[in-house]
């Protein structure tokens, strides 16, 4: 049975994950099937997990399956269980998910994966209740609250005829929205010190010295498309590559793309493409400095760049950083972000 301990941690301060926290404690004690939707690496899982153990079911199981990883046949078997002989190796009776999940909840990863006979099935379970196994002839009834979690557009393939739409419909009490990497990147260098100091744990130090400002800016500026996870694999290769090599003091190399090879000849006119496009501005601290202080230092860079580089125009700005309008002007005046004056003289 898996207990809240045991689950990793969810780390962030910035307004948008809090927003989030917010919203997940408020729909977590009402008895309702919901959808909780997310870029791959954003963590439904671990939402799903908090939405359970923050409802009047937490002391019952938390049964999690991935819809996108079984067959039709074996998802329908994995979720409604099976008598003995309903299929060719079926020796003995086998307990679905759904009977398993009794009392708790039940969360479906990458829902949009299963079939519409599966979604019809699933459909009668979140109405009324009731299943049968297969090859089975008694109806069963069980109390489940349904959590499902995608990164697919539900509503598009609703009308698509590719997801039942009266499911979606029950499925849709609530919908929490996770927020991509990108939206939330004050959270990134507090995410990035987390997983290196466990690596470094993990590889016998007893500390991890920390990034340097070379790998934070890279950390900063990248897009992270696959978002926490990717953050993770990333920080943590960084830590053990070092330390492969001997270095237990500040990290300043992040690899981003482990296939990326040096003979490769794409890779190489990419690099150079960016060399030549992209010019870092310096910034205004040491690796030595206190880690707040270089966060801080980074933040005002960053936004300072944007706005030379778009003129100071704040809405492009804004845009460019993936920020709303009203952040970025929360960030210039937390730096003290000036326009230099321009200078006239009278003829």
């Amino acid at each position: 049975m898996i207990s809240p301990d045991s689950l990793p941690p969810l780390i962030g301060q910035s307004p948008e994950f809090l927003t989030l926290l917010d919203r997940v404690s408020q729909v977590a004690p009402v008895d309702r099937p919901l959808l909780v939707i997310g870029e791959r690496g954003t963590g439904k899982e671990l939402i799903g997990a908090r939405l359970h153990f923050l409802s009047s079911r937490w002391a019952s199981e938390y049964v999690k399956i991935n819809c996108a990883a079984l067959s039709e046949d074996l998802l329908e078997s994995e979720l409604f269980g099976h008598e003995a002989g309903a299929f060719t190796g079926a020796r003995g009776r086998h307990a679905g998910r759904f009977e398993r999940a009794e009392g708790g909840t039940i969360f479906l990863d990458e829902i949009a994966n299963a079939s519409l006979r599966v979604q019809e099935k699933i459909l009668r379970v979140v109405e009324y209740g009731e299943f049968e196994r297969i090859g089975g002839e008694k109806t069963l009834h069980t109390d489940v609250r349904v959590v499902g979690a995608t990164n697919a557009d539900l509503p598009a393939l609703a009308r698509a005829g590719k997801f039942r739409a009266d499911l979606l419909d029950r499925l849709a009490f609530e919908v929490i929205t996770l927020p991509p990497l990108r939206a939330r990147w004050e959270d990134i260098p507090i995410l990035a010190q987390h997983f290196a100091q466990n690596m470094a744990k993990e590889q016998g130090q007893e500390r991890f010295a920390g990034f340097g400002m070379n790998a934070m800016r890279t950390l900063m500026e990248y897009n992270w498309p696959g978002n926490v996870r990717e953050l993770k694999n990333a920080t943590e290769r960084a830590v053990t590559r070092a330390l492969a090599q001997g270095n237990q003091g500040v990290v300043d190399t992040i690899v981003l793309d482990p296939f990326a090879q040096p003979w490769n000849k794409v890779n190489q006119e990419t690099a150079s493409a960016k060399i030549k496009t992209e010019t870092p501005q310096p910034l205004p601290t040491s690796p030595s400095a206190p880690f707040a202080e270089q966060v801080n230092a980074l933040e005002r860079s960053l936004i300072v760049t944007a706005l030379q580089n778009h003129g100071w125009h704040q809405g492009r700005a804004a845009r460019a950083l993936n920020l709303s309008y009203d952040q970025l002007r929360h960030y210039r005046g937390k730096h003290g972000v000036k326009r230099p004056k321009v200078e006239t003289h009278e003829i």
